[in-house]
């Protein structure tokens, strides 16, 4: 570990559980199981904060339904609330397609920024969505919170569980526990009952097994996600019965059950046994 690693994190959040989303590519619905986590850990009756840590592409607020944030409030930018979501997204404060073509110093004041400049409140989960890859982002939210841990979004093929795997990693080598495991677009349910493996199978599970993380669970492939995604309806709002919606709903109750039990351990990932 460098020094640079060892720095202490600081933070002002007043949020109970901190939780990154990240992948090793783009791609793989990272934001989309973000924003319905986010809304279903809401369900459940939590204060919820998103943050859109996505610096480069930032869509969560796209995803909900918003396109600005109220004004500023105790000298402090306010986050939008969406369907019972907190959400602050790098998106409020560009124009729309400007690129930002950033180096280090500036990424971190920006994700600086979106952690201490915004009053977020008292959240019970704070979930953050990172950008692709294991860059300069990725790095900076690590020394400027601490995160109760990472989640690791894959879909079942083997180039994305090579590149999910380097995300996993990445939070070892931050020493940021990775809760789990998540398999996106998994399988296409077909009209006679019966599954298509349009992304091959078992990727995300099998990653789960070798790192010795939790499998959280495998969310299917639903037209329905898209649609909501780019109406800013998501799939938990617009069709909560849904597969998908139920899968990404039993996820939230798995990562309910994880942050509650604190492990005395101070490992930079929690063994968890393999679920179904």
């Amino acid at each position: 570990m460098t020094e640079q690693h060892q720095q202490p994190r600081r933070s002002d959040l007043r949020a109970k559980s901190i939780v990154a989303i990240a992948s090793g590519k783009g791609g793989v619905g990272k934001t989309t199981v973000a924003v319905n986590l986010a809304v279903a850990l809401a369900d459940k009756g939590y204060e919820v904060g998103l943050m859109d840590a996505d610096i480069y592409g930032p869509n969560c607020h796209i995803m909900l339904g918003v396109d600005n944030m109220p004004p500023a409030r105790n000298k402090k930018m306010s986050p939008a609330d969406s369907h019972g979501v907190k959400i602050m997204s790098m998106g409020f404060l560009v124009k729309p397609g400007q690129p930002l073509v950033w180096r280090g110093p500036m990424l971190h004041s920006a994700i600086r920024q979106l952690v201490t400049d915004v009053d977020w409140g008292d959240l019970d989960y704070l979930i953050i969505d990172l950008p692709p890859g294991t860059g300069d982002a990725q790095l900076s939210l690590a020394q400027t919170v601490s995160l109760t841990g990472g989640l690791i979004i894959t879909m079942p093929q083997a180039v994305s569980v090579a590149d999910a795997r380097r995300g996993l990693e990445m939070f070892r080598q931050l020493n940021v526990p990775t809760l789990g495991v998540i398999e996106n677009m998994s399988y296409l349910p077909m009209p006679d009952g019966s599954r298509l493996d349009v992304f091959g199978t078992g990727g995300g599970r099998s990653l789960a097994l070798e790192s010795g993380v939790r499998f959280m669970g495998e969310i299917p492939i639903d037209p329905a996600v898209r649609a909501g995604s780019d109406s800013g309806s998501p799939i938990m709002v617009s069709s909560p019965e849904s597969d998908s919606a139920t899968a990404i709903r039993s996820i939230a109750q798995g990562l309910d059950e994880m942050v509650s039990i604190k492990p005395s351990q101070q490992d930079s990932v929690i063994p968890i046994e393999v679920i179904e």
